[in-house]
């Protein structure tokens, strides 16, 4: 009975213990273990909880009313805003770059003043009102004549205060769901404490089911949506995406008492620039061999309240005579007072550090990043100048990337559930974010080099005398799948291991940048995809040639560009993979390589 009554108390201790990461609640107290974060029980769960789970519905419904805009987005430009095939493409690509930079906004805001909450509330209230808006100026002004905007009826010119209200609208939108998604991931990842074992291994595995949840969010943007965009019912496809949009804004909300957060750490901008400035104002001293004499800081002075710290690294030393304590710095001392902008704590030279390092890998990224966004502009053009019609039922070509997200689900289960385990018993470790970002690479080629056959084929196969692109060869569109199916393998270790890697090698004060870069890459590779297409339009159509990428893609070589694409993802692979052998992890106090690298093949 002594025995039983001891296993209560211990039990009930456990269960009362607070997080070890320093998370807490909303009201600011220390957050609770068994009151607050881990996972919902539902589908795509490890353990059962009711603490936790509205991130993963919210994102799905999020992405449902995203890609409810975004996946038809190009038909639209050319159908309704009368935009030729090329013209389209790059609209589309500088809005979705446009998308991912202001990530940037939101994760700076997030990181340094608003928290992730509040932050993540904020623009989805934007997000809300930029899809109300498109929904109104669409039924309103844009689809005139009544009916328009489908494979057969383009629609009637516009005047520039309708096509003004037309960017308005996409472009809070972009505003709304940029700010969002890198603080959505990484709020949703706060909520496993990475200092517990059980919820360090979940932490790890979250990302990998919220792009799940991203994914299959989309799977109705991508079927149904699209059908019914496709067929000219465009209004009726934004105010679903505006009625989605706010049931996630709803979801968001009721889970308030339940989220852990932490506290947001100041200015990110003002640690670098003090780091760079006293490290310069620092070059002509003569610095010691260990780092003996290097500032740790202590709590009332530290930069990132309430973050772990960071131990001493080897690489940009220059940056170390930031932390390096001169004579005067010994003065200023005795006096009790430091000069920020002449001596700084290690961690804060860390940061900066950090940052440093992983910008080759971002880089890397970008090239990636040309290749996904052909999903959602060259592959729908391609599509739907294929024989598109199954016993009298035309598929809407944007549908095509169904097969992406089906792509997506299966490989993130066949990695999870018997990739790794078997990996992890030949090698004894499984595959580190790194080299599975390098394996996305790989498969990224595989794709573009598929695409480019298919368009071989969809030639050959073309319409003599075509006066337009719409089915104009008789090529089935499913021959697109291979490409789709390529491309959805490819985002489980590109984008997933990326996600993991940024939010993994950032200091606490700097987690919500780490998603950032990752939606960034993705940001900057839809502006290189605008740019490519644009020097490509250029050069192939001198001395009056039609081009690569033409308004009727029979009289282009679409194939061209996408082995272009091809090659330079190969080029890209080699440096990265140069990258990749040069990068040094972050080191954590109280949290070895050792332990970190244990605690990756736990998992």
């Amino acid at each position: 009975m002594a025995c039983l009554e001891v296993s209560q108390e211990k039990f009930k201790v456990e269960d009362e213990e607070d997080t070890l990461d320093g998370s807490v609640d909303f009201y600011g107290r220390p957050a609770i273990r068994s009151k607050s974060g881990k996972w919902f029980a539902g589908i795509i769960i490890l353990e059962t909880d009711k603490s936790f789970g509205n991130e993963p519905v919210n994102q799905g419904l999020a992405t449902l009313a995203f890609f409810g805009v975004g996946v038809n987005l190009v038909l639209f430009l050319t159908r309704v805003l009368q935009q030729n095939n090329a013209e389209a493409a790059n609209s589309v690509s500088k809005w979705t770059g446009t998308v991912y930079i202001f990530s940037l906004i939101g994760a700076f805001l997030s990181d340094s003043y608003w928290g992730r909450y509040k932050t993540c509330a904020i623009f989805q209230i934007i997000f809300v009102i930029g899809l109300a808006s498109l929904a109104l100026s669409s039924h309103l002004f844009l689809i005139r004549p009544e009916g328009c905007g489908d494979h057969q009826t383009k629609c009637g010119s516009h005047s520039s205060l309708e096509v003004g209200m037309f960017y308005l609208s996409i472009y809070l939108i972009a505003l709304g769901n940029g700010g969002y998604q890198p603080n959505i991931a990484t709020f949703g990842a706060d909520q496993f404490d990475e200092e517990n074992p059980k919820e360090g291994i979940s932490k790890v595995a979250f990302f990998s089911y919220f792009y799940l949840a991203l994914n299959l969010g989309s799977l109705f943007s991508n079927t149904i949506l699209a059908y019914f965009e496709d067929e000219g019912f465009w209004a009726l496809g934004f105010w679903a995406s505006t009625v989605s949009a706010f049931a996630a804004l709803v979801l968001f909300l009721c889970g308030t008492s339940r989220y852990r957060h932490f506290k947001p750490s100041g200015n990110p901008l003002s640690r670098f620039c003090q780091v760079l400035v006293a490290a310069f104002k620092k070059w002509r001293v003569e610095m010691p061999q260990d780092g003996d004499e290097f500032y740790d800081g202590d709590a009332k002075d530290s930069p990132t309240s309430g973050s772990r710290r960071l131990l001493h690294t080897h690489g940009f030393k220059f940056l170390d005579r930031a932390a390096h304590i001169s004579s005067r710095d010994i003065d200023d001392k005795k006096h009790d007072t430091r000069n920020p902008w002449r001596l700084c704590p290690v961690t804060q030279v860390e940061e900066v550090k950090c940052v440093l390092r992983l910008l080759p890998i971002w880089l890397c990224t970008i090239i990636y990043s040309v290749v996904f966004t052909q999903m959602a502009s060259i592959f729908v053009e391609q599509g739907a100048a294929m024989n598109s019609t199954v016993s009298n039922f035309r598929i809407p070509a944007a549908s095509m990337s169904s097969f992406d997200i089906l792509s997506v689900a299966s490989v993130i289960f066949l990695y999870r559930k018997v990739l790794d385990p078997i990996i992890c018993r030949v090698r004894k470790k499984g595959l580190t974010e790194l080299q599975r970002m390098g394996i996305g690479l790989v498969i990224a080629i595989l794709a573009m080099v598929s695409a480019g056959i298919v368009e071989i084929y969809r030639l050959k196969y073309a319409k003599p005398g075509c006066l337009h692109c719409e089915g104009s060869s008789s090529l089935s569109i499913f021959w697109q799948i291979p490409q789709f199916v390529f491309i959805g393998a490819s985002e489980v270790f590109m984008y997933v291991g990326q996600l993991e890697f940024f939010n993994a090698q950032t200091p606490d004060g700097l987690k919500s940048f780490g998603s950032a870069l990752c939606m960034t890459s993705i940001s900057l590779g839809n502006y290189v995809s605008s740019i490519i297409v644009t020097i490509v339009t250029k050069i192939s159509t001198e001395d009056h040639m039609p081009g690569w990428i033409p308004s009727n893609l029979n009289k282009g070589h679409l194939d061209r560009f996408y082995f272009l694409l091809a090659g330079l993802t190969a080029i890209d692979l080699v440096v990265y993979i140069a990258c990749a052998r040069w990068y040094k992890r972050i080191k954590l106090d109280g949290k070895s390589d050792d332990k970190v690298e244990e605690d990756k093949l736990e998992v």
